[in-house]
């Protein structure tokens, strides 16, 4: 699933909101949900949109690591299952 805003996208709808702008106005204007913008909220609040982008590549480089752990862990049980045949 795609996403429709990106960050910069979303930090400018808070920061819209910050300035004092209603979230129901906000989020009429803009097509998007109060859930989405409090979720948001909670993810992006004070960040700027430099730190926006260092998170999601964070966030990419963990999963990246997480499918390498994984792989790895089912690489051992493999040759351990392996090893214990061969006895």
């Amino acid at each position: 699933m795609k996403k429709r805003y990106s960050e910069e996208q979303i930090i400018g709808f808070l920061n819209e909101a910050s300035s004092g702008t209603p979230v129901k106005e906000l989020c009429r204007k803009h097509g998007f949900s109060d859930a989405s913008f409090y979720k948001w909220r909670a993810k992006y609040g004070g960040m700027d949109v430099s730190d926006a982008k260092r998170l999601k590549q964070l966030e990419s480089e963990n999963a990246k690591l997480k499918r390498m752990l994984a792989e790895a862990m089912l690489d051992k049980d493999a040759l351990q299952v392996a090893l214990s045949r061969k006895q």
